[in-house]
C-alpha cells in the first residue's frame, strides 16, 4: 500500500536537503536534523539504507557526512519511495488478510491502480525538480552560501 509514512517523508526530505544544501564538503546528519527537524534515530536509519541502495554515499570521519551518489536529476522521488517501502516491509511484515468479495475484487484493484498512477508520477519527479521548487520558493541553500569560486 502506498502511504506517506514519517520514514518516507523524512527520507525524501533528507535526500532533498543533501542535494539542495550540498557544498564542497559532505552534508552532516546533524545539519539535516537541525534544518529539517528530523529525529536523529529516524534519520540515521534512513540514510544508511539509502547508502546501501546507492542513492547516497556516506563519508566517514570528523568531516564526513553524505552526498548524492549520482546527479540529482537522475534520482527520482519514486526511487526513494520504493526504497523506504522495502525498508518498512522488512521491519513490519504484514500478511495480506483475506477480505470480502467487494474488498478483494473491487476496492483493492482500485487502490492498486491508484498506487500505480501515483508511482508513475513520482518516477517523473527528480530531486533536481524539487531543488528548483525550493529555490523558486525562496529557500536559502546553506551549501551555496559557503561556495568559493575564486581562483
Amino acid at each position: 500500500m502506498l502511504r506517506l509514512s514519517k520514514k518516507m517523508l523524512f527520507a525524501i526530505e533528507a535526500v532533498l536537503d543533501i542535494a539542495y544544501n550540498a557544498g564542497a564538503t559532505p552534508v552532516q546528519s546533524r545539519e539535516i536534523t537541525r534544518r529539517q527537524g528530523i529525529p536523529r534515530r529516524y534519520l540515521e536509519q534512513a540514510l544508511q539504507h539509502l547508502v546501501r541502495k546507492k542513492i547516497l554515499i556516506g563519508v566517514r570521519g570528523p568531516k564526513g557526512g553524505y552526498h548524492l551518489a549520482r546527479e540529482r536529476r537522475r534520482i527520482t522521488v519514486g526511487e526513494i519511495v520504493r526504497i523506504v517501502r522495502e525498508m518498512e516491509a522488512a521491519e513490519n511484515p504484514v500478511e495480506d488478510p483475506q477480505g470480502s468479495d467487494l474488498g478483494v475484487k473491487v476496492v483493492r484493484p482500485l487502490w492498486a491502480e491508484l498506487q500505480d498512477v501515483a508511482m508513475e508520477r513520482l518516477d517523473k519527479v527528480s530531486i533536481d525538480d524539487l531543488c528548483t521548487k525550493a529555490n523558486q520558493s525562496g529557500i536559502v541553500s546553506e551549501g551555496r552560501e559557503h561556495l568559493d569560486f575564486s581562483i
